[in-house]
């Protein structure tokens, strides 16, 4: 049984939408960002700044990679999409759906990027990091479901309805 991977930005619902998500279809559910905290034993701001950008990407490649489960909504952190072998593993056994939101959108819905645990290349601003992650998520999703003004609620029944077919295949 296929998985149901959500990819997007920080702030973009994952996480919460997730859980919504999972419930409505009768999945389980996993958070990728959860399972890289339990396993390290650290908050993932924490992560970052011990081991660096592209340390934290690498512990989180490993644990995306090693995910093994079957009818999951499976929510990823906002930089999973920097590995591609790691999200290309995802999708062996599952389908990508990226939570699309405009710029401003998210920028109301985010905290402190530093408490957050965001990977954030030194001299980025948000809107650069917005703007090199947008066409990763868009090369990755099978889906692509815009969220713009929406409530949760709303959100994780648009996305069921996107993919209802995947979900009723099996």
């Amino acid at each position: 049984m296929k998985n149901i991977i959500l990819i997007g930005m920080p702030g973009s619902g994952k996480s919460t939408l997730g859980v919504i998500l999972s419930k409505k279809i009768g999945y389980g559910y996993i958070d990728s960002d959860s399972v890289i905290v339990a396993r390290e034993g650290k908050l993932l701001c924490d992560l970052i700044s011990e081991l660096g950008n592209d340390g934290f990407l690498a512990v989180e490649a490993k644990v995306n990679s090693a995910i093994c489960a079957s009818r999951c909504v499976i929510s990823t952190g906002g930089s999973a999409i920097y590995r591609g072998d790691a999200i290309e593993k995802l999708k062996q056994n599952g389908i990508a759906v990226y939570l699309k939101l405009s710029y401003e959108e998210i920028c109301r819905r985010l905290g402190d990027l530093k408490t957050r645990g965001v990977v954030l290349k030194e001299g980025f601003t948000f809107r650069d990091l917005y703007e090199e992650r947008v066409p990763l998520y868009e090369k990755y999703a099978d889906y692509t479901v815009e969220l713009d003004g929406l409530s949760i609620e709303e959100s994780a029944e648009k996305v069921r309805k996107a993919i209802e077919r995947e979900v009723n295949a099996e």
